[in-house]
């Protein structure tokens, strides 16, 4: 990437990126020429110096940790655990989407401006000029579903609310599952840099294993819900059906 493309894609400006390369927060760039070329670890350098700075970290601080674990640890490691740990746990990039096209989608809106407004305060869209954007466009796409087949939209964004509560609640034990077993171990041990490709490792190990393990708690508990759903509506229309 050149550094106006890393800086599109980090959010990060390119006169940022050059201070940060200028105090050795992020590693200069390949230099072909006067052209300089950055990759996927500069990117996740970017996106680990903006979790830190969320979370009330200076960027004298950063610098300060930064130093700390490169120190006795080689760069390439060291930018592979941040990749690991910043990188987008799904494809879901945000998309621009016309007013238009969302009163089509929810023509509940159209009278209802409010539902518009709760969906904007819930995060599902972002006011951008004369559109709006929708930073998951698979949440969009599933509430439309969900109204194409009948369910009110008030309904829908209920559920959504509910939806987050539990899966905050479970992301968080899956964090905890890791802190617990990988990280604090490391960190006891003085986080030893021989250790840390196992930490950087397991660290991608638990990605996937963690959307799988959801997807199939979720597919078999599904299927006991709707069996469960289809014997009560089939004892309700069938006198003595309770019975059997």
């Amino acid at each position: 990437m050149t550094i106006d493309e890393l800086a599109r894609q980090s959010g990060v400006t390119s006169r940022n990126i050059r201070a940060y390369q200028t105090r050795g927060l992020v590693p200069s760039p390949r230099m072909e020429g006067r052209v300089g070329y950055y990759d996927e670890g500069h990117l996740a350098r970017l996106r680990y110096i903006a979790s830190l700075q969320e979370r009330g970290f200076s960027l004298a601080a950063i610098q300060a940790l930064l130093e700390a674990w490169d120190e006795g640890r080689g760069l390439n490691e060291v930018l592979g655990f941040e990749e690991a740990l910043t990188a987008p746990w799904i494809d879901d990039k945000p998309e621009r989407v016309a007013l238009a096209r969302l009163m089509e989608l929810f023509p509940e809106a159209v009278d209802d401006p409010s539902l518009l407004e709760r969906s904007v305060g819930l995060g599902l869209l972002v006011a951008v000029d004369d559109e709006f954007e929708a930073p998951s466009p698979i949440l969009l796409r599933v509430g439309a579903e969900l109204v194409a087949a009948g369910i009110p939209l008030t309904a829908v964004l209920d559920e959504y609310e509910r939806l987050v509560t539990d899966a905050d609640r479970i992301a968080g034990r899956f964090v905890t599952l890791f802190e617990s077993n990988v990280w604090e171990p490391f960190v006891a041990a003085g986080m030893p840099p021989e250790r840390l490709g196992e930490v950087t490792e397991a660290l991608q190990r638990a990605r996937p294993t963690a959307s799988m393990a959801m997807d199939a708690a979720l597919a078999h508990a599904m299927e006991r819900a709707v069996a469960a759903s289809a014997a009560r509506q089939v004892a309700r229309l069938m006198p003595g059906a309770s019975d059997t």
